[in-house]
């Protein structure tokens, strides 16, 4: 046979191997399967560890949680105006736009308020939650402020708009603050100590994708503390950030609302799912004798199985996406 002949031939021998091995991957990963992997966004190396045994959880490719956009369903964060440096005494003030390009000035009351305001440096360090004041004519949301360190910080507005059918919505802005700026690395803390001269024990692990209890308990020189009093339509209120991108995981009470008059505690369960493995950092607000006081862990979430929802009780004050 000539060299002609030989490559035709060949190249006919190339032909029938690969159509053979179409049919077989055909039969083996369905039509589908690209379409699914793209839209989990994960790339040609990660599916191809997805469809083998020792693949990693597929909590790990879950939906962006909350808390990571200054825009969502069509309501914007306006930019924060706040002191420029510590120490600086002033006014952090901001507005949210709606989707029609207006100042947002009509808010659903959720935990008792309009509006959650969480602001918290980008190493965890100095988280505050407060509850600003809304000037209803302008549309814009402010409250007295002060830095007490330099860095960066994220401010979080959790809000619901009181138009019929929209959601909670947490969204996001950066600020920086001038200075020398030294980041703290959390470490694995599950006891609070000395938290105005109380402490606080959180129980329970975090599975990423599976729906878990947390418990705080509270005591007081050994004792337990049973004065709880409630806030935000419960007797502790957890705000919980993953370390990295401070994306918010899914919290939520657990146990009957409070009765206005009554005390609870020692023990405050929430119910809790992070969206992936990895560390995060849990605040809890509680109140006793009129004062509120923040407790601070830090918790490492281990793998687990197909992120999903939290399960959705009839109240949260948690933060479905954040408080």
């Amino acid at each position: 046979m000539n060299a002609a002949g030989r490559l035709a031939a060949f190249g006919a021998a190339l032909t029938v191997a690969f159509t053979a091995a179409y049919v077989t991957a055909a039969a083996v990963v369905p039509d589908a399967a690209p379409a699914a992997t793209q839209a989990l966004g994960v790339d040609g190396a990660a599916a191809h560890r997805a469809s083998t045994e020792q693949a990693p959880p597929l909590a790990a490719v879950s939906a962006d949680p909350p808390g990571l956009s200054l825009a969502a369903d069509g309501y914007v964060l306006g930019s924060v105006r706040a002191p420029g440096a510590p120490n600086d005494r002033g006014t952090l003030s901001f507005g949210i736009v709606d989707p029609g390009g207006t100042p947002l000035r009509d808010y659903a009351t959720v935990h008792d308020k309009q509006l959650h305001l969480i602001v918290v440096r980008s190493d965890g360090q100095h988280f505050a939650h407060v509850h600003p004041r809304l000037d209803p004519a302008t549309g814009t949301w402010s409250t007295p402020w002060t830095w007490t360190a330099a860095g960066t910080y994220r401010v979080f507005a959790d809000f619901q708009p009181a138009r019929a059918s929209s959601a909670k919505l947490t969204l996001t802005r950066t600020v920086e603050v001038a200075g020398a700026f030294a980041p703290v690395a959390p470490s694995i803390t599950r006891t609070a100590d000395e938290v105005a001269g109380y402490t606080v024990k959180l129980d329970g692990a975090l599975t990423a994708g599976v729906a878990k209890q947390l418990t705080a308990t509270v005591t007081r020189d050994g004792r337990p503390v049973t004065t709880l009093q409630p806030y935000l339509g419960a007797y502790g209120h957890l705000v919980a950030l993953r370390e990295g991108d401070l994306a918010y995981l899914h919290v939520h009470p657990e146990g009957a609302e409070p009765v206005p008059g009554r005390t609870g505690g020692p023990a405050v369960p929430f119910a809790a799912t992070a969206p992936t493995a990895g560390r995060y950092l849990l605040y809890l607000d509680f109140k006793v004798d009129d004062t509120v006081h923040t407790a601070t862990f830090v918790v490492d979430a281990a793998p687990g199985g197909r992120a999903q929802p939290a399960p959705q009780p009839s109240r949260d004050a948690g933060h479905a996406g954040g408080h």
